[in-house]
């Protein structure tokens, strides 16, 4: 009998503010996680700030525990040292004053994902994320589940750094 492993999110994305209007459905992506609903859109259509502004998400994230967040936009988020490892690297983009996007890649429970998402105006934002491998853009809902299979199918740990790293 195998031990189920621990509720995790693992992912490799790039987030965006979802533009105004319908979101029109895509062909589905099969990948080895499972089938997958995406939409058709061209990176053109992912202009619009997030509603959380450069210096405001530094600020938040940088207010999150055990988070590093450089003044560049650059971050990364890691676990306790007890208990489940995990870590979140990423970086905000700006634009024209707003935050344009950001780069996430890691593992982290759902939890702390919520938290993560917090600090670029969820939950009242709506969000397109684009999974990098496959190229494709989804809805928030796909990407959680997306991000949940991955991480239950042990996928974080190639995500995050080997346990040679010293902590």
């Amino acid at each position: 009998m195998t031990t189920p492993l621990p509720e995790t999110c693992a992912f490799e994305v790039t987030l965006h503010a979802a533009p105004t209007g319908s979101l029109p459905a895509g062909p589905p992506l099969a990948d080895r996680w499972g089938e997958w609903a995406t939409l058709a859109l061209h990176p053109g259509e992912l202009t619009d700030p997030l509603p959380a502004g450069f210096d405001d998400a530094v600020e938040r994230l940088g207010q999150l525990p055990r988070c590093y967040a450089e003044p560049d936009g650059s971050f990364v988020w890691t676990s306790p040292r007890e208990g489940l490892r995990w870590q979140v690297d990423g970086n905000l983009f700006e634009r024209n004053g707003g935050l344009l996007l950001v780069d996430l890649k890691g593992s982290c429970p759902p939890a702390e994902l919520d938290q993560l998402l917090t600090c670029f105006g969820a939950p009242a934002a709506q969000f397109v994320f684009q999974l990098v491998r496959s190229a494709v853009y989804v809805t928030e809902d796909v990407f959680r589940r997306h991000a949940l299979a991955r991480g239950q199918a042990g996928d974080g740990d190639s995500l995050r750094p080997p346990e040679t790293c010293g902590w």
